[in-house]
């Protein structure tokens, strides 16, 4: 089992973090936790020290009578440096809640109190999970610090949505429940392992996922559209981020659970998805671009709703979409690896997605056939072929999450083959 450090900023959600340490000890992990002095206005540090059975610190001079030992460990023979001997002590930081203020601060570099110090020396893999107001959590400048963390390899959780402390208010800014904390906690905790001893992993590698089918609309009412559930691009975004990746998903009309270790930006059409993945694809290492884009929308939309014609007829005209996928292939890195989705519709289909594979100047196409009814749109289960310009896989029909299993243990086996640089290494 592993030794948590836990961080624990001012807010009201610090009293979730009461129930994180009783899952995380049930589980058989060792914790032991920081305070910051605005924490301990919510949140008293007996409660802490009852659940973790070690003292808790809060100023960084304060002696710790454990010496920087966890539970279960021998403490040395000296008073070490408290931030320092922690954190050394430490498999994983987590900083749970993390206010908007703390969050400033880790992406800053500021080390005023013992948590941030503590942050600031971390050598262990990082996992902040946020909780704020919601227009705070919206705010350019911490939606900035968020994107600093994330791009130096930081864990950072979605919050979850809902009411919020103060009365009357609800939106995104929840800490996410300890049960899925704890999840993500052991997720990195496996993922760090597994890079040290060299297994298939995305640790220290940012990847950008479309999900889900853009609607173009032809008026307030209707749209044009199509049958996409999202449900394989969640499930290669949730294997990504199983595989220790930092996940961002472009989800185009999903209506599915998510998971709290992935970003996610919602968009509606082609064009919104287009701007999404241009304002991401720079800093993703990997792109898998799983959306069922529309190929074509209205030339035309009206803002309201269009009344029936005398004659019963509507003549909608329309006008190509840009390929999205060719357009980030055009300006990519040399490093990045980009995988492409192709939903072909009977005979014929793996020509198509070799056609696909040249044209649009991708390392991989993935093709599934649209016109069985037993898999793809809609359905839990797919069957592939993973397209690259050394050969094909097929990957009989399987459950969508199986299946993002081994388009993931492809890529990964791409990026090997090309020599790109381990980022755990």
């Amino acid at each position: 089992m592993a030794r948590i450090l836990l961080g624990v900023s001012g807010g009201i959600a610090a009293y979730k973090a009461l129930e994180l340490v009783r899952l995380a000890t049930a589980a058989g992990h060792a914790v032991r936790a920081i305070q910051t002095p605005a924490s301990t206005r919510f949140v008293g540090t007996a409660s802490f020290a009852a659940l973790t059975g070690a003292p808790v610190l809060i100023e960084e001079f304060e002696r710790d009578p454990m010496r920087g030992a966890f539970p279960g460990q021998s403490a040395p023979d000296h008073d070490p440096l408290s931030h320092l001997q922690l954190v050394a002590n430490a498999d994983v930081f987590a900083v749970a809640p993390a206010s908007a203020n703390t969050i400033a601060k880790l992406a800053t570099g500021l080390a005023d109190n013992l948590l941030t110090s503590a942050a600031l020396a971390a050598t262990c893999p990082l996992l902040v999970a946020p909780a704020m107001n919601d227009a705070m959590w919206r705010h350019p400048a911490t939606q900035a610090n968020i994107a600093t963390l994330r791009a130096r390899g930081a864990t950072v959780l979605q919050p979850g949505v809902g009411r919020l402390a103060s009365r009357g208010e609800a939106g995104p800014g929840r800490l996410p429940e300890p049960a899925g904390v704890l999840e993500a906690i052991e997720t990195l905790l496996a993922g760090a392992p597994a890079a040290a001893a060299g297994q298939p992993h995305l640790v220290g590698l940012r990847v950008l996922v479309t999900a889900g089918g853009t609607r173009e609309p032809i008026d307030a009412v209707r749209f044009v559209g199509n049958r996409s559930s999202g449900r394989m691009g969640f499930a290669l975004a949730q294997r990504a981020a199983q595989l220790g990746g930092a996940v961002t998903v472009v989800a185009a009309n999903i209506a599915l659970p998510r998971d709290e270790r992935v970003t996610y930006v919602d968009v509606e059409t082609a064009a919104q998805l287009q701007e999404a993945c241009a304002a991401s694809f720079e800093r993703c290492d990997i792109l898998l671009m799983a959306a069922a884009i529309a190929d074509f929308r209205p030339a035309r939309s009206f803002s309201g709703k269009l009344k029936k014609a005398a004659d019963e007829r509507m003549r909608v005209d329309l006008e190509r979409t840009p390929d999205i996928l060719a357009g980030l292939a055009g300006r990519r890195r040399a490093d990045q690896t980009l995988v492409g989705f192709a939903a072909e519709h009977g005979e014929g289909a793996i020509e198509r997605g070799r056609e696909k594979l040249a044209r649009k100047r991708v390392d991989a196409v993935v093709v599934n056939d649209i016109a069985r009814a037993d898999i793809g749109f809609e359905s839990a289960d797919n069957e592939v072929t993973i397209l690259t310009a050394t050969g094909e896989t097929h990957v009989a029909r399987a459950s969508k999450a199986d299946v993002a299993r081994v388009v993931l243990d492809a890529v990964i086996a791409m990026r090997a083959r090309v020599g790109s640089p381990d980022p755990a290494a």
